[in-house]
């Protein structure tokens, strides 16, 4: 069906993630590639002088990554060890394009929400990516 080798499929976590998660599976499925579950953690913003804009305990961003982890996990699980989960902390456009050419995906798969108001202005990470990435994009509508 094509020349897929390596499916790497970003998701968000929320609730549309197993949609998205089918979609790049079935495309790896039938090209007979294999597949990279992916979710990043958005790091916390420092401002120049090193320090937090937010006030937030020591620890917020270990128990990010732990409930990212465990959902991960459990999405991961729906899929009977199809894939394998990984999960990465930072910027999430430059972690998904850097993990992309890391494991030499040549399909990137993630989700597209409609965006409304100030989003619009801001852009979106799947534009980003679209834009950015050396190779393939899918982007599964889900509104």
């Amino acid at each position: 069906m094509s020349g897929y080798r390596q499916v790497l499929i970003a998701v968000d976590l929320g609730d549309d993630s197993a949609r998205v998660v089918e979609r790049g599976l079935e495309i790896a499925s039938h090209a007979g590639t294999k597949s990279c579950l992916l979710h990043v953690v958005e790091f916390i913003p420092l401002d120049p002088a090193g320090e937090a804009l937010l006030p937030s305990p020591v620890d917020l961003e270990d128990e990010m990554v732990n409930g990212a982890r465990t959902r991960l996990d459990a999405l991961s699980a729906r899929f009977a060890g199809r894939l394998e989960a990984r999960l990465e902390v930072g910027i999430i456009k430059l972690e998904i394009l850097r993990v992309a050419a890391e494991s030499r995906a040549d399909l990137i798969v993630l989700g597209s929400h409609e965006r409304h108001g100030l989003a619009l202005l801001l852009g979106s990470t799947e534009k980003a990516i679209l834009h950015k990435a050396h190779c393939d994009v899918l982007a599964v509508h889900l509104d």
